[in-house]
């Protein structure tokens, strides 16, 4: 990113031997409208870019190795328009100026962990707190101001820059290394995440990572998705179908309660494909009062096996369609309840309420303190491996 002093484009403008009232040749943008040199930046040291992935259908992925995001997505529509189905904004500096989760590779921990503590071995560990503002710290007690932790902390893995490792026309491959300590979290873990766009439209990302020291890990990706390609229009209209007959619980502080409850007869049941918005404010069901819609981790009827589909979303609008696969455990959905308007994003769209929903595939939130579920703990000598694919298609 490039800073001029206005005396100094003044005195171009004096001696230059082109004058400074001739028009000036466009920036090369990419099929999503961005400007590739507005994410050339220096951030804590460490050079950030934007990296643009294609495929021969005319699909184009592109992603800044600060916090691992999804930058934009260009799928095609059921005229076989292009149009980009995810958040984000224009530039590093937006990113960094206004905190964000959009498109990120989220760590160490995606979600949230239970007042940011939990045991391991024999120790117990205290995290940062970054999450839900506890009623006690207004009485003057002493207590934290915040109750749990999410996303890793106050900088997780969203606010840092990643390493280029591979990049290619259709795919990169970034790395970032952990210290011990990072965000409270015990061990110096080094981690992987691959983005690979494929010939049949899929953005398949693919995380390892390993660690000296046992410790808890949950990598996810925190892509907003519009499939009606036009940020202004909520996504309540899309219809979504999860692959999933139970989910978690949360009690009003966002925090699982440890029941896995059944989905029938709920406003989260989506074993049958319904619009996400058919039931999203019936609050006088407890869970979508206490997420303000939908904001809860579905227990996948998958298993694992990431050649079954765990989750579909459909516009009605542009026939653009997304198939899920994992072999996580669960995946959040979460349908963007707090944007609230006061957010500008790519090209100068506003992101109100609904403008996205997440699909985030990954272990349950506050596993490290239910033992009976899935297991998030790395020990030295083991590689973690999550993979998730969101496949693009047109419904006609």
């Amino acid at each position: 990113m490039r800073f001029y002093s206005l005396s100094l484009i003044a005195a171009i403008c004096a001696v230059g031997a082109t004058s400074c009232s001739q028009k000036q040749p466009e920036a090369t943008k990419t099929l999503s409208g961005l400007v590739p040199e507005n994410f050339d930046a220096t951030v804590d040291g460490k050079q950030t870019g934007l990296y643009t992935l294609t495929n021969a259908n005319g699909m184009e992925v592109c992603i800044t190795n600060f916090g691992g995001r999804i930058v934009s997505i260009m799928a095609p529509d059921r005229e076989g328009n292009f149009k980009d189905v995810v958040l984000g904004f224009d530039s590093i500096a937006d990113y960094i100026n206004i905190p964000s989760d959009f498109g990120a590779s989220i760590g160490r921990y995606g979600n949230r962990i239970n007042l940011g503590k939990f045991v391991l071995g024999e120790d117990t560990i205290q995290l940062e707190r970054n999450n839900v503002e506890n009623p006690a710290y207004a009485e003057g007690n002493g207590e934290e101001k915040f109750l749990h932790q999410l996303h890793g902390g106050f900088k997780g893995w969203q606010y840092q820059v990643y390493d280029v490792v591979e990049a290619n026309d259709s795919s990169i491959t970034l790395a970032y290394d952990s210290p011990d300590g990072d965000g409270k979290f015990p061990g110096n873990v080094k981690a992987q995440v691959k983005f690979t766009l494929t010939a049949d439209n899929a953005v398949d990302i693919d995380y390892t990572a390993t660690t000296d020291k046992p410790t808890v890990i949950n990598l996810t990706n925190h892509s907003y998705f519009n499939l009606n390609g036009d940020a202004s229009m909520p996504i309540t209209n899309c219809v979504l179908q999860a692959n999933a007959s139970f989910y978690t619980p949360i009690d009003s502080t966002f925090m699982t309660t440890g029941e896995i409850a059944t989905v029938k007869e709920t406003p989260l049941d989506f074993t049958a494909a319904k619009a996400v918005g058919e039931e999203i404010d019936v609050v006088e069901n407890e869970q979508i009062k206490n997420a303000n819609g939908y904001d809860h981790n579905w227990v996948l009827d998958t298993k694992g096996d990431d050649s079954q589909v765990a989750a579909t979303l459909m516009s009605p609008v542009t026939g653009i369609t997304l198939t899920v696969y994992t072999n996580e455990p669960g995946v959040q959905i979460y349908s963007g309840n707090f944007l609230d308007g006061s957010v500008t994003g790519k090209g100068g769209k506003t992101y109100n309420q609904r403008a996205g929903i997440c699909l985030e595939t990954q272990h349950y939130p506050d596993s490290p303190n239910k033992p009976e579920w899935p297991s998030t703990v790395l020990n030295p000598g083991e590689t973690y491996h999550s993979h998730c694919v969101y496949k693009f298609g047109v419904e006609k």
